[in-house]
């Protein structure tokens, strides 16, 4: 069963649902997880602790409202539009990323959320 998590940035509230990869358990496991918002193109992103090698099934393209963590980094990444590395419309992270699951809603206001906002991932509760 696919479990969900809260994320949380200012004023800015939602849920993601994760899949069912070994890398989504082990991130799950270690939450919760603070950080500070960063901004690569249409890609919100924060460094973590947590140290999870690139899987078998890491993705070179992701979807609008991915989420997903970046190994090189140690990121936890939310996807919603072209980064500085895509070609066209798709959606190209830096290097190739381990799909997590996907944003449930509130997708489009990501946009407001200001670089240095504290984001805050926890297991699901209602909000």
């Amino acid at each position: 069963m696919s479990k969900k998590i809260n994320i949380s940035a200012g004023e800015f509230l939602t849920t993601a649902t994760l899949n069912n990869s070994s890398c989504s358990e082990k991130f799950y496991d270690s939450l919760p997880l603070e950080g500070s918002c960063q901004f690569w193109g249409d890609e919100l992103f924060f460094s973590t602790s947590i140290n999870i090698e690139e899987d078998d099934q890491s993705l070179e393209v992701v979807n609008i409202g991915d989420i997903a963590f970046w190994p090189p980094g140690s990121a936890f990444c939310i996807f919603w539009g072209p980064t500085p590395m895509s070609q066209g419309k798709e959606i190209r992270p830096a290097s190739k990323v381990n799909l997590l699951g996907s944003i449930d809603s509130q997708l489009s206001k990501i946009k407001n959320i200001s670089a240095g906002t504290k984001i805050l991932l926890s297991k699901y509760e209602e909000i």
